[in-house]
């Protein structure tokens, strides 16, 4: 016996995507970061991130100084984004952990609370009681949650600064390329 399957309706970015240019036999393959399900505690949705891999170094090199000694544009920018990779793992790590023990220790507080009740407490007792501890947990909690939210802004403006700047080098090293090789034309 054969099920009959709903009808999906493709959405829009998918059929944007079926609509462009199929990419080539030998083009490398796509790469984009992925959202992970929700942690059960922190309830955060971590990112998983799909970064090109390191390239690896040549087999032989016939070279008689060595080539890191140079500093060069194009380690500049291999620097950069090395070191944008890892602020963002970073801040996303500060976010996970902050909101994680914070959650740990909201529940402990909540079930503490619960217990205190007797047993034989309303679901208004209940609901009285968990009120006061919401508000006085947020009351508690203001100036670690503000002095959070003030380094997450600090951290993630400095994210969006130095991406701009590997974005930036990028670009150049695009267009200089471009402008050699117009040159060995």
């Amino acid at each position: 016996m054969l099920c009959s399957l709903p009808t999906v309706r493709p959405s829009a970015q998918c059929l944007r995507r079926l609509q462009q240019p199929l990419r080539s036999l030998y083009a490398s393959a796509r790469r984009c970061d992925r959202v992970a399900p929700p942690d059960p505690i922190s309830h955060m949705r971590p990112i998983i991130y799909d970064d090109a891999p390191s390239p690896s170094p040549p087999a032989l090199l016939r070279h008689p100084y060595s080539l890191s000694e140079f500093s060069s544009t194009k380690n500049k920018v291999g620097d950069h984004e090395l070191q944008y990779k890892f602020l963002r793992q970073q801040l996303d790590a500060f976010h996970q952990n902050f909101w994680l023990n914070s959650n740990i220790r909201f529940e402990a507080a909540k079930a503490a609370i619960l217990d205190s009740l007797p047993p034989s407490a309303t679901s208004i007792d209940k609901e009285n009681a968990l009120s006061e501890f919401y508000k006085q947990w947020v009351m508690q909690e203001k100036n670690r949650t503000d002095a959070y939210t003030t380094e997450w802004r600090k951290q993630n403006f400095s994210l969006i600064m130095l991406s701009t700047r590997v974005k930036y080098h990028r670009f150049i090293s695009h267009i200089s390329s471009i402008l050699t090789f117009k040159k060995a034309l």
